[in-house]
């Protein structure tokens, strides 16, 4: 009987390769997970290329940094098939994702592919923007990072007390005195000068109970980018049962160690909600000693109150006589038929400047628009 390696190629080569090809991409798969993953294949239907995919993708994958360079060399090295390109013990070679300028039908037929690409991407990337947070499948999720990493949050401005130089306006005595001196005493130019402006202070304040957890990471990675965009200017707590104060977290540089770091110092995520206790700490500690003076503060919650609703009542109202502008932002506010009957929500309303929706990325687009116009 003849030796049957040299008449029927081993099919597990051709995923050992996979694996290997992917060490190349820079994901660092050990012989752990590849043997993890090789007796995963073993186990389900390779005919069926989106089984392959996510057999690959939870057992090969150990970092969100992965996923991208795993879907590139997943797309080169399964193109089209539904088995692997190997035949034998030795790797085949990749194709490349990404056709050539010139195919043969032409320049014009490669550039419309092209175009229709960029609208298809066009088009997924508009659909996502609207897409409730709550709803999002991982991949989406990890989309929505990088689109939250684009945004370029323009902060309101006060009127400060001190003047600054400008070509018109007032007189200002004191540099044109100088200017007369300078000069020999002749007035040779007349200076001017106009209140300058500063940074208004704004806040965010976001519920991490329960009822918001769907979106609280969603949340504070929002708030970490109007935090890095002016960190001496903006201060973020979170609600739930307690407050905790995360400024200084979500001013580190990197998003996923600012929310390692916030998830660290929140104890209580995903517990009660006391929006009233929580607003009387914060009030007390931080907001009457100049936190909340003349600041925009934004509540991000869904209303619903465990504790004394006349005590949440009572705080906005200290809020809002200290505040320039309070915005209350319910992620359930954005859809269709929405009534605001939450018992936080009808203590609040008379004490907020707006109620917004919340609940995609283009609705915190436009919020960073309301705190801009403030």
């Amino acid at each position: 009987m003849g030796d049957m390696s040299t008449e029927v190629a081993d099919p597990l080569a051709g995923y050992a390769g996979f694996a290997a090809a992917l060490r190349e991409a820079g994901v660092a798969c050990d012989a752990r997970r590849v043997q993890a993953y090789l007796s995963a294949v073993a186990k389900v239907d390779v005919a069926r290329p989106t089984q392959l995919y996510w057999v690959g993708r939870l057992t090969l994958c150990s970092d969100p940094d992965d996923l991208p360079r795993y879907e590139e060399a997943f797309a080169r090295w399964f193109e089209g098939d539904d088995s692997p390109k190997a035949t034998s013990g030795t790797p085949v070679r990749k194709r490349a994702r990404i056709a050539p300028l010139v195919a043969a039908g032409g320049e014009g037929d490669s550039t419309q592919e092209s175009h229709d690409s960029l609208r298809v991407a066009a088009s997924d990337h508009e659909v996502l923007r609207h897409r409730d947070l709550a709803e999002l499948t991982k991949a989406e999720r990890e989309h929505l990072r990088e689109l939250l990493a684009t945004l370029h949050p323009v902060l309101p401005r006060r009127r400060a007390a001190r003047r600054a130089p400008a070509h018109r306006g007032a007189l200002d005595p004191a540099r044109t005195l100088r200017a007369m001196l300078a000069s020999g005493g002749e007035p040779v130019r007349l200076a001017h000068h106009r209140r300058g402006t500063r940074a208004r202070k704004v806040v965010l304040l976001i519920d991490v109970s329960g009822s918001m957890s769907p979106y609280a990471d969603a949340l504070l990675r929002f708030a970490h980018v109007v935090a890095r965009a002016a960190p001496m200017s903006v201060e973020v707590f979170t609600l739930g049962t307690r407050m905790t104060r995360v400024s200084r977290q979500l001013r580190q540089r990197d998003p996923e160690q600012a929310m390692l770091a916030a998830g660290t110092a929140v104890p209580d995520f995903a517990g009660g909600t006391r929006l009233g206790e929580t607003l009387r700490v914060f009030l007390d500690r931080w907001g009457q000693r100049g936190f909340a003076r003349r600041a925009v503060v934004t509540v991000f919650s869904d209303g619903w109150e465990r504790g004394d609703v006349s005590l949440l009542a009572e705080q906005l109202g200290r809020l809002r006589r200290l505040a320039h502008a309070v915005f209350w932002v319910n992620p359930h506010a954005g859809r269709e038929g929405y009534a605001p009957v939450q018992s936080g929500i009808v203590a609040a309303l008379p004490h907020i400047d707006r109620l917004l929706a919340g609940h995609s990325l283009a609705t915190l687009e436009r919020l960073l628009g309301e705190i801009a116009d403030a």
